[in-house]
């Protein structure tokens, strides 16, 4: 695959800002802003149990049934490990025409906090593994319809609804922000929460962010994984979730992990790189991580200094994005480099040890630290009110993200200063809701069926 550098997101922002406003409003008559309410599924609608089958494929077999067993659990779960389902259902939307760098996965669970090179907590989107460029729309829909799906059994179907309607007000009304300020003031612009009332006014706890600030503090503490310990560390197996090769796999799995490592070596800038060869591989595992990830080739690693001092990696295979079958080509022929470029635009502040590689059976990787002080939300226990401002921040966030690699005064211009637009894609999150509550019962009956393996508990 060649890298095509003609997809990329057209920038206009060196135009008049009328003819920029023009041209939002023009927008109108190509997607009518209630026209995207709409959701109904057709009738030669994929089946999207069909879909995960064909994308498990590609993933290892043995961890296929632990994938159906975490989808299981509720439609919620359902909808973090389906991102292909939807995005299938996304591509029949109606759209503007408008492209940025969308983050693929945008659920409600894929932001969060965690530590930037400075050393402080910001709040983000912090998954890229589907990053692409695509209609903006698609972001924005599955936003809202996830904050629908995860609240449906502690709020009623009009809370729900207002929620999803929240998240749309918020991006639109931080697009207008955007669209007021100085190109770098808006480029620079992130959402710190380095003080409890802040984390508090945004929906995360304070005690989540006292145990990260802990972790910045005591880089020990960042991370659950344990080690043995001595001059040859081993990383302590967690079967089934962190385990290492059986061992006749070993010693080639060692090998390929270590040539992944000179290719992902020459992937970071030279500061960077100076920082990573202080450090030398102890020890290579596999750990299972996420929803959606399950199946694909994961692992930590285990790197130390000359002083015992531990860092802990974790690299991830890159595939193909799911929006990438109903989208644009990707701007890069490594899905590797595609989630860390992706990740870098998108991100106000990103990993310093973010990079990627080639890794063992040839496959795409990235790299990055692992549970670099992450604050990560629990929203089964947000309270409504929680919620409504975790719902803001996420929206504001998002808008960010967007305007990175959009205009926001075309967004802003299209987008208006009434809530039809709010309005519109609340009603489409409620009708997805619904969607991926039958989806869920579908996976339920492929499970009992026999069609799709499942574990008889996640773990």
């Amino acid at each position: 695959m060649e890298t095509r550098t003609d997809v990329l997101p057209l920038q206009t922002h060196t135009l008049p800002i009328e003819e920029r406003r023009a041209r939002g409003r023009a927008l109108r008559d190509r997607g009518r802003r209630k026209e995207h309410a709409a959701w109904s599924a057709d009738l030669n609608r994929r089946d999207p149990i069909g879909i995960l089958i064909e994308q498990g494929r590609s993933r290892l077999q043995e961890l296929m049934p632990l994938r159906y067993a975490r989808m299981k659990a509720s439609p919620f779960a359902f909808l973090r490990g389906a991102a292909a389902v939807m995005a299938a259902d996304l591509a029949t939307t109606p759209s503007t025409g408008l492209f940025v760098q969308a983050a693929g996965d945008c659920h409600c669970l894929n932001f969060g906090g965690f530590a930037t090179p400075e050393r402080r907590l910001a709040f983000d989107i912090n998954d890229f593994d589907e990053t692409a460029i695509a209609p903006w729309e698609w972001d924005l829909k599955r936003l809202p319809a996830s904050f629908a799906v995860a609240s449906r059994d502690t709020l009623d179907k009009q809370a729900c609804s207002e929620l999803a309607q929240t998240v749309a007000r918020a991006y639109r009304e931080t697009m207008a922000e955007l669209a007021a300020t100085p190109v770098l003031d808006a480029w620079y612009e992130a959402l710190t929460i380095d003080h409890t009332d802040t984390a508090e006014a945004i929906g995360v706890g304070g005690r989540d962010l006292r145990k990260a600030d802990k972790a910045l503090k005591h880089a020990a503490a960042m991370i659950s994984l344990r080690h043995s310990g001595g001059a040859m560390p081993r990383i302590e197996d967690q079967p089934p979730l962190v385990y290492h090769p059986k061992p006749d796999e070993a010693e080639a799995f060692r090998s390929a992990v270590e040539a992944m490592l000179a290719d992902y070596e020459a992937s970071l800038i030279p500061e960077r790189r100076t920082l990573f060869q202080r450090y030398r591989l102890a020890d290579v595992a596999y750990k299972v991580v996420g929803v959606g990830s399950v199946g694909t080739l994961c692992g930590v690693l285990l790197m130390l200094s000359g002083d015992g001092e531990t860092l802990y990696l974790q690299f991830k295979e890159a595939t193909r994005s799911v929006l990438e079958a109903h989208s644009r080509f990707s701007a890069y022929g490594h899905h590797g480099e595609r989630v860390v470029r992706g990740q870098r635009l998108l991100q106000a502040a990103s990993d310093i040890f973010l990079g990627f590689a080639t890794g063992p059976t040839g496959r795409h990787m990235y790299v990055r630290q692992l549970r670099d002080a992450k604050v990560k939300p629990q929203i089964e226990i947000l309270s409504p009110r929680s919620l409504r401002r975790y719902a803001i921040t996420c929206g504001e966030v998002l808008a960010r993200a967007h305007a990175r690699t959009g205009d926001a005064v075309i967004f802003s211009a299209y987008l208006g200063k009434g809530p039809s637009f709010d309005e519109a894609i609340s009603a489409f999150a409620v009708a997805y809701a619904r969607q991926t509550e039958l989806d869920h019962a579908a996976l339920l009956q492929a499970i009992k069926d026999g069609r799709v393996p499942s574990a008889e508990r996640d773990s």
